[in-house]
């Protein structure tokens, strides 16, 4: 990973585009991902936060192989946090791409990272993130799991 600009872990993350869609299906159901596809950089909808932050969805669904995957793309200002912390059933990978964080481990210790690492949370752990830099940080974030009920 290491001398990866943003673009090109997000390419790297995003060739797992070719493995489906990016919406919910028309019924509001979780798509299924069977299709491969191309996804423009370009083309992703920005969303926009109140904290300043934006996200660019990639694709979220479920797999032929039966995993829920879901990739996005952030940007988190100075001095934010996406939420507090938290926990989920999917495990999730966070590709730093540029800032610095601070990673909020689910024992309560303070982890700095910053571009090129890569931070996993495993299953219902409860994890968070800030940025304690002075600058913008954007990650891409990878989760997967089999859409198993939140404790």
């Amino acid at each position: 990973m290491e001398g990866l600009d943003r673009r090109g872990v997000f390419a790297a993350v995003g060739m797992l585009g070719l493995l489906g869609g990016i919406a919910k299906a028309a019924d509001g159901s979780t798509p299924n991902l069977t299709e491969s596809k191309v996804l423009k950089y370009a083309d992703l909808p920005l969303r926009k936060f109140p904290n300043g932050g934006e996200q660019r969805r990639v694709m979220s669904g479920t797999l032929t192989t039966g995993e829920f995957v879901e990739i996005h793309e952030s940007m988190l200002p100075a001095g934010e946090m996406p939420h507090p912390p938290h926990a989920h059933p999917n495990s999730e990978w966070l590709f730093i791409q540029t800032g610095t964080l601070q990673y909020i481990h689910n024992d309560g210790s303070l982890i700095p990272v910053g571009p090129g690492d890569i931070v996993f949370t495993a299953s219902n752990k409860t994890h968070g993130l800030k940025n304690v830099g002075t600058t913008p940080a954007s990650y891409i974030v990878f989760s997967v799991s089999k859409q198993l009920p939140e404790k």
